[in-house]
């Protein structure tokens, strides 16, 4: 699961971000981000041209109904608010929904790894936060 900066950072062709990507894909893995994140790293000019490359090798889920519940409700349980942080529970809601394994991508991984925690898994099932 890619959120804005790990998007970014294949983009920009990050070694660490690169390699995970290389590994999931050899993996057969299914590699996804939230439509709520295009925003985050599309701004609607050339410039975009390396985004787009990697939205063709990437699953973008629409947010439905569901998810915005399901964030809303990892917000109040998490007690965060504000604008990054819908964002971020919208993508844990995304992940949170993914079969396991999961491993999220993030250059922010505090607020993900609360809003995606999941005590009453198994440690083998629950979602891996990584830093690129």
């Amino acid at each position: 699961v890619l959120d804005a900066d790990g998007l970014s950072k294949l983009a920009a062709r990050d070694r660490g971000a690169y390699k995970r990507f290389e590994a999931a894909h050899k993996h057969r893995s299914k590699i996804v981000t939230a439509a709520s994140t295009l925003p985050e790293v599309l701004r609607g000019g050339p410039k975009d041209a390396p985004i787009h490359h990697w939205l063709k090798l990437v699953t973008v889920i629409p947010i439905d109904k569901e998810h915005g519940r399901a964030a809303g409700e990892l917000l109040g349980r998490n007690g965060l608010s504000g604008h990054r942080c819908v964002l971020d529970a919208l993508l844990a809601a995304v992940a949170l929904a993914q079969p396991r394994p999961v491993v999220l991508l993030t250059s922010d991984p505090r607020d993900l790894e609360k809003l995606t925690e999941e005590l009453e898994r198994p440690k083998a099932e629950r979602i891996t936060v990584v830093t690129v």
